[in-house]
């Protein structure tokens, strides 16, 4: 049985996004309602309907200044950024190894499709060379699993240690279990997030051919423009994020800062189709619902949300209708709400734990970026709240949700609450 007293609280932050290397440095970007999209050009990109993403590698990362050439091998891409952020929050969490008991602390990552660039490079090789020439580090580099394993490796954390797949909520998923794993009594501190490294020539084909993405190639600063009347999809992004979460308890003991209180945790599914919504929001608003519940909060307390927000007409209408439903019409309209996805994309498996900083900066900070791109909202398909347009928001918020919603209808709320 979990311990709802058992209070989780964030004592550190860690990110890498296709704005900045490190959370508070893309945080920054984002209340400036900067633009992270920008041209593909790792690659003969004249073929494609969508030529843009959100690019981590290249303008913000350069992996060779982070790991050694056989580290580099050891890992995929996808573990390598995601340990980047990783080591970022332990920093920012002023974490020491003595601080903590081994035994009571693990490692919780999240990523939609893993270490899709080792299986495309080793794919390449057997082609070229044969099955002789496959390194032996194909399969441990491919795991979904190699992310949460190389955290606890690294950091060790000898506690609850797994990974999630749930599309584009994995890393919500990843989070809300961690909070579960110290509300449950199971551990006392765990690193958590979650990677994702799709800008390659396969997976934006991929996308391509579901039509789902802008093709607003001339204009790639205006090309995800969630809530907004003239978008045309989504943009795809890269990159990771990562929360140290400990119990109250056990952060008071060591002095640690705390950024704010985890205090729900809501999941649902459709049920209804692979890849399209819930037109009605019925579930997606169930998610927010039992993350309120468990958090013990009323939807009155709910300042801002931190939107899925993709900027596609299906899911900012579904959204927006399932805010309503979990808020109440009265309690919606007061709430804002903004779409971290206007300035970098949709990072998939990552876009949660990214999402997730974001709002943990809000509460911690009093501020709230806007949603970039904001220019017409779609009042017509029902995009009537408030989405913070234009600059950011300056607030004492109480609380907030951080909404995600992935392929195969799962639908995951975090709930934050401030700390005094």
């Amino acid at each position: 049985m979990l311990d709802a007293n058992r209070r989780v609280v964030v004592t550190g932050v860690g990110a890498v996004t296709p704005l900045a290397m490190g959370a508070h440095a893309s945080f920054e970007r984002m209340l400036r309602g900067e633009n992270g999209i920008t041209q593909v050009d790792g690659w003969d990109t004249s073929a494609y309907a969508t030529r843009i993403a959100g690019l981590v590698q290249g303008p913000v990362l350069k992996l060779e200044e982070h790991f050694t050439k056989p580290e580099q091998r050891r890992m995929d891409t996808f573990s390598m950024m995601g340990l980047l952020s990783a080591r970022e929050a332990c920093r920012d969490a002023g974490l020491a190894p003595e601080q903590y008991d081994a035994e009571r602390a693990g490692s919780i990552f999240g990523t939609g499709i893993g270490g899709i660039d080792s299986i495309l490079d080793q794919y390449a090789v057997l082609n070229q060379g044969g099955p002789r020439r496959i390194t032996p580090f194909f399969v441990p580099n491919t795991m979904s699993n190699a992310l949460a394993g190389n955290v606890a490796i690294e950091f060790g954390l000898a506690g609850p240690c797994f990974s999630t797949a749930s599309a584009c909520a994995s890393s919500g998923h990843a989070i809300g279990l961690a909070m579960r794993e110290i509300r449950s009594g199971a551990a006392d501190l765990m690193v958590t997030g979650g990677s994702e490294t799709v800008i390659n020539a396969l997976c934006m084909a991929g996308f391509n051919a579901a039509r789902a993405l802008s093709t607003r190639n001339d204009q790639p600063e205006k090309a995800s423009r969630p809530f907004d009347r003239d978008r045309d999809g989504f943009v795809m992004g890269e990159g990771s994020g990562a929360l140290v979460l400990e119990s109250l308890e056990h952060a008071r003991r060591r002095g640690a800062r705390i950024y704010c209180e985890l205090a729900g945790f809501g999941q649902s599914d459709d049920a209804g189709h692979i890849t399209a919504p819930d037109e009605s929001g019925r579930r997606p608003a169930n998610s927010m619902r039992l993350a309120l519940a468990d958090a013990q909060m009323n939807p009155d307390e709910v300042d801002y949300i931190n939107a899925h927000g993709t900027s596609t007409e299906l899911n900012d209408t579904m959204e927006t209708r399932a805010i309503k439903l979990a808020l109440g019409e009265e309690a919606a309209r007061r709430c804002a709400v903004s779409s971290t996805k206007s300035m970098i994309g949709h990072l998939l498996g990552a876009g949660s734990a990214v999402e997730a900083v974001a709002t943990v900066l809000t509460v911690h900070g009093g501020v709230a970026h806007p949603t970039r791109n904001l220019e017409h909202p779609d009042v017509e398909n029902g995009c009537d709240l408030d989405y913070i347009p234009g600059a950011a928001r300056e607030q004492a918020f109480r609380a907030a949700l951080s909404n995600s919603f992935g392929f195969g209808g799962h639908n995951v709320a975090l709930a934050f609450r401030r700390h005094p």
